[in-house]
């Protein structure tokens, strides 16, 4: 595993399941699950191979599977053998025609308020992990954890920054137009979003995009 995480944390989910396929005995592939809390939607924002897409695909269709448990259940699930694996019977019998996946290591990786998520181990022979991988998984799914976390601040600075600078422009727009002072410029825009009970950054970017400031009286 990395010493240090890349500044790309999307490209440090890639290179966490990788890690996780080169360093846990028995691992083959290894994907992470991703599940929205409205709608259920599944997605896999990392994965080695396209087997984890399709056995996460399949537990989207049947809302079932070890991946999509541990995610949903907040625990860690094993399947040792497919073949002979009696929950998820649907996901089971497609998995089994689709894949020649036969061994499935799935933990517990994080919960927000809008999704929840899980790190999953895959092989082609049953019985591939014992207690040694299966502690290794639980250290690999701390680590993405932080960089699933860290992924997210990163989405968030982003967005306020375009916000603030969005506002700065249509600022900048009022006081060139109206001969106002930055803060004269921010109570008009405030005073607009408050009138019409829209955010002000609706207001700055409705703006910006019309390339024309309001009258002090109201929007154009």
């Amino acid at each position: 595993m990395s010493e240090h995480m890349p500044a790309d944390t999307t490209s440090a989910l890639d290179e966490l399941v990788g890690n996780a396929v080169a360093h846990i005995p028995g691992a083959a592939y290894a994907g992470i699950t991703v599940v929205a809390r409205r709608g259920e939607e599944i997605t896999t924002p990392a994965a080695t191979g396209e087997h984890p897409r399709t056995l996460d695909a399949l537990q989207h269709k049947h809302h079932q599977g070890p991946c999509y448990a541990a995610a949903t259940e907040h625990d860690s699930y094993f399947i040792s053998d497919l073949h002979t694996e009696e929950r998820w019977p649907a996901f089971r019998s497609d998995a089994m025609a689709h894949t020649p996946i036969r061994s499935i290591a799935s933990f517990t990786l994080f919960t927000t308020r809008d999704t929840v998520g899980a790190l999953n181990l895959y092989a082609v022979e049953p019985d591939a992990f014992g207690q040694q991988s299966r502690d290794l998984g639980y250290v690999f799914a701390a680590h993405a954890a932080v960089v699933w976390a860290a992924l997210q601040r990163t989405e968030q600075f982003q967005s306020a920054l375009a916000s603030r600078d969005i506002i700065g422009q249509a600022k900048g727009m009022v006081m060139e137009r109206y001969n106002l002072d930055a803060i004269q410029a921010f109570e008009l825009l405030r005073r607009l979003s408050q009138d019409s009970n829209t955010r002000i950054f609706d207001i700055a970017d409705r703006l910006v995009r019309a390339d024309h400031p309001p009258s002090p009286g109201g929007l154009p």
